[in-house]
């Protein structure tokens, strides 16, 4: 076993004997045959031609799905992985297309002995697991693109023996995987918009309502409109965890009733926070760990897979919910109402776009100093508590803008306004990326400048894939001054991160007190 594809991977090199996810090295290898046969897969569906790679939207589905499936904190499952591999294996036979016959390896790092190339082989493939991720989310809600499909293959299917490429060739890959990353974050903008309507500002309880009880983890918005419809009547409320929280501010999903509110922090918390959810347990996509003593109330549906589990299946259109419903009407409950606190939610696309006049006048007014995008993934390992300090710290005449779980290091703050805007602006999941890019550029084209020159920094938390491929599209886009933390990628070489520092200028997060100083003091830098 050697997998450092996440932030916290062990000893900030590699684990090697179990992973700090709790995959099991049996799993792990799983996962790398799972890659290797759809390196296979890929190399098959590009020599058929444009039949499989424009036409076959079955093909490409799988291929998404089934690579998402290798993500951090995924499918723990090794009958489901199993399955998988045999069915890209049917698949490449059906192609019936000559394949490289040295195909031997499961790792993609195995293919060069050069540290470099080795390191932009990693950084194409981990980006390529978060593009899969994308793509897969807004297959399901049916947006596709066939060139986003031919890329995944052609990223794939690249550095097979008798076909490699050379560190330029790899660097290219990785600068396009950024860009088709934000087209696969435009379908899935497209798909939840289209079918839930435009997010808009919405207050969230953090408390909870008397009754029985249902929680839904994850990113995936069709899961959890599935799971509101077949508990309507039941008396069931149904709460939302980690990156579910935006979903309350989309019209399509907070017009049902039994919507109740949000419950828990973010996803590496839920071992201390789930065993107090008096109801049913259900994960859609990742995120998911070691479901200890909670394990009978837990379901996985999607991607998600964890041995003993009961798997719900939600593909073409079937999502049957009935045994999480069945679990949480055999459970207590809540046993009384209770208020809490709650959060603000709801500045997508749209609403950021149309907040753009104001924010415009506030920043030429001088109202808004300046503007903070502080957001990514959460995590268990030490020092993400900087991003809380980050925030608490920033002087009140900046604005915070934030998405993905990292928000949950502070999304419970009362930062108070700044140029009539509130300065905490939650824009969704990770895949809000999008929005958060969108406005960016509008700004930059109101005030006649370039992106970076835009009084806006970013300042970025990562752990998984997902974060990985979000990083290669700020870098495609020509993102500069980028701080990213807590820790730098175990798999980005030296030779590798003094080249993204010299053309992007990407620096690791150091101190709250250092880097506000030096964003807001020009002269010490971006």
């Amino acid at each position: 076993m050697f997998c450092n594809q996440c932030e916290q991977t062990g000893g900030g090199i590699a684990c090697t004997v179990s992973g700090v996810c709790g995959k099991k090295p049996e799993v792990a290898e799983l996962q790398d045959r799972l890659v290797l046969a759809l390196r296979r897969l890929s190399e098959a569906a590009l020599a058929v031609g444009s039949k499989a790679t424009h036409e076959d939207v079955e093909l490409a589905d799988f291929t998404a799905r089934a690579l998402f499936s290798t993500l951090t904190n995924v499918n723990f499952d090794a009958v489901a992985l199993h399955q998988l591999i045999a069915e890209a294996d049917e698949k490449t036979g059906k192609l019936a297309a000559p394949l490289t016959p040295a195909w031997k390896e499961a790792r993609i790092d195995a293919f060069s002995a050069d540290p470099d190339t080795r390191s932009a082989m990693q950084i194409l493939l981990f980006g390529l697991k978060g593009v899969a991720a994308y793509l897969d989310h807004a297959a399901i809600l049916g947006q596709r693109d066939p060139e986003a499909s031919a890329f995944l293959y052609e990223a794939l299917a690249a550095g097979a023996p008798g076909k490699e490429l050379d560190l330029p060739g790899w660097l290219d890959l990785i600068l396009r995987c950024g860009k088709t990353n934000l087209r696969a974050l435009e379908l899935l903008d497209a798909g939840n918009t289209g079918h839930y309507g435009d997010p808009s500002p919405t207050q969230v309880s953090l408390g909870h309502r008397k009754g029985k009880a249902i929680l839904i983890s994850g990113h995936d918005l069709a899961d959890l409109e599935a799971l509101l419809e077949q508990t309507a009547g039941t008396g069931i409320n149904v709460y939302t965890h980690g990156e579910m929280l935006p979903a309350h501010a989309y019209p399509g999903l907070k017009k049902f009733p039994h919507l109740a509110g949000h419950y828990g922090t973010a996803w590496q918390n839920q071992k201390k926070e789930l065993p107090g959810f008096p109801g049913a347990v259900l994960f859609t996509t990742n995120c998911i760990q070691d479901p200890g003593q909670s394990a009978d109330k837990i379901f996985t549906t999607g991607n998600v897979g964890w041995p003993g589990l009961i798997h719900c299946p939600n593909r073409n259109g079937k999502r049957d919910f009935s045994a999480v419903v069945a679990k949480a009407l055999s459970m207590p409950g809540f046993a009384e109402d209770e208020a809490g606190r709650s959060v603000l939610v709801g500045f997508g696309r749209k609403t950021l776009l149309d907040a753009a006049p104001a924010l415009l006048d506030a920043v030429r007014g001088g109202a808004v100093r300046h503007i903070f995008l502080v957001g990514g993934c959460d995590g268990a390992k030490s020092g993400r508590n900087y991003y809380t300090e980050f925030v608490e710290k920033a002087p009140a005449d900046t604005l915070v803008l934030t998405l993905a779980c990292g928000k949950f290091r502070f999304f419970d703050k009362d930062l108070g306004t700044a140029g009539g805007l509130p300065r905490l602006l939650d824009a969704g999941q990770c895949n809000d990326a999008y929005a958060a890019v969108r406005a960016a550029l509008a700004l930059a084209e109101a005030l006649g400048c370039g992106v970076n020159d835009l009084p806006l920094s970013l300042v970025l938390s990562w752990y998984e894939q997902k974060a990985v491929c979000i990083l290669l599209t700020l870098l495609a886009l020509g993102v500069k001054n980028v701080r990213l933390g807590p820790t730098l990628p175990a798999f980005v070489s030296p030779n590798i991160l003094n080249l993204l520092v010299k053309e992007w200028n990407i620096m690791p997060v150091t101190t709250p007190d250092a880097d506000l100083a030096a964003i807001l003091t020009p002269a010490q830098g971006a």
